[in-house]
C-alpha cells in the first residue's frame, strides 16, 4: 500500500535530508509561504504565532496569515522549542560562510540570531527534543563525534557543555520520534516502528507504553500529565494518553489521504489550542482540543 511505503520511508532518520524550493513571494508582493518540508512545529511563548522550520528558514502563521520569519534562511533540522529558546541542528544557508553541519544551535530571539552549542562540523541531529520548562536537550546520535563516543541516546542539562549517554535499556530498533517532559527532564519518550517507549530515569531504562502500531511522533502536553501519540496501522491515528493512569482517548483527525501526523504542538496560553503537521506538509489547528480542525496549509502551500 502506498501509505505504508510512504510512512516507512519517512521513518528513516534521513527522511528530512531532501531538498526543495525556497519560500516564494507573489507578484503582488505578499508572501506566499511554501513549506518544502516540515522539520518541527511550535507556538511562540505568547501563543500568537506558529513557527514551522523547513529547508529554507522559519515560516510563521499568525492572525490567519503566513510570513517568513526574520533571520537566516538555514535548513533547520531536529528543531525543538522551549519557553524561552529555539534549539536546532541542520545545515547553514548557502553563502552564509558557516560550517556544515551545525551540531546544535540555540536562539533566544525567535530565530533572528543563533548561538553555537558545540559539535559544529561534526553531526547533524535529525532527532532532537527539548524539555519546554527546563531546557534539557535529548538527541539521537547517529555516529561517534568528539563528545559522543558511540551512537545512541544522549542528553545535556547545560546547553551542550556536557553530554551524558543514556543506556536506553529496554529499547531497541530505529527511533522515529523523541519527546521530553516539560518540567521533568528525566522523563522521555521514544517512538519507533514497534510503538512507544517511556523512561522516567533519564533514558537509563525504557518500558513499552503503546504497541501494535507503528510509532511516528510523540508530544508531551504542557500540563505534564498527558502525552500525544501519533501512529500508523493501516490508517493514521492520534491519541492523547494519561501518563500516570494509562487512560487513552482517540483524537478524531481531519481527513488525511496517504498521510499521517508528524508533529504536534500546543498553544502555551490557550491550552485547548493545538497544531498538527503531517508528512505530506498539511498543517491544521484546533481550538477545542481536537474536536474540530481548521486547515492552514495544504501540501506545503500556506492557506
Amino acid at each position: 500500500m502506498r501509505i505504508r511505503r510512504r510512512v516507512i520511508q519517512v521513518l528513516a532518520l534521513a527522511f528530512i535530508a531532501f531538498l526543495g524550493a525556497p519560500y516564494q513571494a507573489s507578484a503582488q508582493g505578499a508572501e506566499t509561504v511554501t513549506l518544502t518540508h516540515v522539520h518541527g512545529l511550535t507556538y511562540s511563548a505568547d501563543g500568537k504565532k506558529i513557527y514551522i522550520p523547513s529547508h529554507h528558514g522559519l515560516a510563521i502563521y499568525s492572525e490567519g496569515k503566513w510570513s517568513k520569519a526574520p533571520g537566516p534562511q538555514h535548513d533547520y533540522m531536529g528543531f525543538s522549542a522551549t519557553k524561552d529558546s529555539f534549539y536546532s541542528s541542520g545545515h547553514p544557508a548557502p553563502g552564509s560562510g558557516l560550517i556544515n553541519p551545525f551540531g546544535v544551535i540555540r536562539s533566544t530571539d525567535a530565530g533572528k540570531t543563533w548561538t553555537k552549542l558545540g559539535l559544529e562540523g561534526e553531526t547533524d541531529f535529525h532527532l532532537l527534543a527539548t524539555s519546554y520548562g527546563t531546557n534539557a536537550i535529548y538527541v539521537f546520535n547517529p555516529a561517534p563525534n568528539s563528545k559522543m563516543k558511540s551512537p545512541g541516546l544522549y542528553y545535556t542539562l547545560n546547553n551542550g557543555f556536557m553530554w551524558k549517554r543514556a543506556p536506553a535499556k529496554g529499547f531497541s530498533g530505529e527511533p522515529s520520534g523523541l519527546a521530553v517532559h516539560p518540567s521533568d527532564p528525566k522523563v522521555v519518550v521514544i517512538a519507533s516502528k514497534s510503538g512507544f517507549y517511556l523512561s522516567t530515569d533519564s533514558g537509563d531504562t525504557f518500558r513499552a507504553i503503546s504497541q501494535g502500531a507503528q510509532g511516528l511522533a510523540a508530544f508531551f502536553d504542557l500540563d505534564g500529565e498527558h502525552l500525544w501519540l501519533s501512529s500508523y496501522a493501516g490508517t493514521p491515528a492520534l491519541a492523547r494518553t494519561n501518563i500516570k493512569t494509562g487512560g487513552k482517548n482517540a483524537v478524531t483527525l481531519p481527513p488525511l489521504t496517504r498521510d499521517a501526523v508528524s508533529y504536534v504542538a500546543q498553544n502555551p496560553v490557550s491550552k485547548n489550542e493545538y497544531a498538527i503537521a503531517t508528512f505530506e506538509r498539511n498543517v491544521f489547528i484546533t481550538k477545542d482540543g481536537g474536536k474540530t480542525w481548521q486547515q492552514i496549509a495544504r501540501q506545503g502551500k500556506g492557506m
